[in-house]
C-alpha cells in the first residue's frame, strides 16, 4: 500500500464485518505481539461496537471497539459517562496512512453518540505518544495486560 491509498471507517454493522475486526485483531495481537489467542476475544465482544477500516477495495485494515455502560465499568473507574476503547490494531501494511487515528476518532464519534461524556483506554506504552496526539492524558501507574506494559488514558469528548 502507499501513502496515497484511500480507505473509509465505519461501524461493523454485519458478520462479515465482525470477522473482518476479528482477522485483523489476530493477525496484530496473536500473530505480531504473540498475544494467545484465547484471552484476545472475550465475552464483552458481542455488546461493544467495533469499528472497522476498509479501503477503497474493502479489504481490512484496523478495527477498533467501544464498551459502554455497566461492560466498561470496570474500566472507567465505575463511571457509566465514559467509554471504553480497546482492542485498536491497525494491520502492518496500512501503518503509517492515519488509519489508527482515523478509528480512534471514529470509535470517539460512536460514544459521543450513545451520550459518553469521555473515552477512556489502556495504551501499550510505546503507543502513548500517539494517543497523547490524538490528546488523551496518561493517569495511573504502569501496569502489564497480556504480558504487556500499558497505562490509563482519557480524553474528555
Amino acid at each position: 500500500m502507499t501513502a496515497t491509498t484511500s480507505y473509509s471507517t465505519r461501524r461493523a454493522l454485519d458478520e462479515s464485518d465482525r470477522a473482518a475486526c476479528f482477522q485483523v485483531r489476530k493477525d496484530v495481537f496473536v500473530g505480531e505481539q504473540g498475544v494467545p489467542e484465547d484471552i484476545e476475544y472475550d465475552a464483552l465482544d458481542a455488546t461493544a461496537v467495533h469499528v472497522l477500516a476498509v479501503a477503497a477495495d474493502g479489504s481490512p485494515l484496523g478495527t477498533g471497539r467501544l464498551l459502554h455502560g455497566e461492560t466498561a465499568a470496570d474500566r472507567t473507574g465505575g463511571d457509566l459517562t465514559v467509554g471504553s476503547l480497546g482492542r485498536l490494531a491497525v494491520t502492518r501494511a496500512a501503518r503509517g496512512l492515519g488509519v489508527g487515528a482515523a478509528l480512534v476518532r471514529a470509535i470517539e464519534e460512536e460514544a459521543r453518540g450513545l451520550g459518553l461524556a469521555a473515552v477512556d483506554l489502556h495504551a501499550q506504552t510505546h503507543a502513548l505518544g500517539f494517543y497523547e496526539r490524538l490528546g488523551y492524558t496518561a493517569y495511573g501507574p504502569e501496569f502489564p495486560d497480556a504480558g504487556i506494559p500499558h497505562r490509563s488514558m482519557r480524553r474528555v469528548l
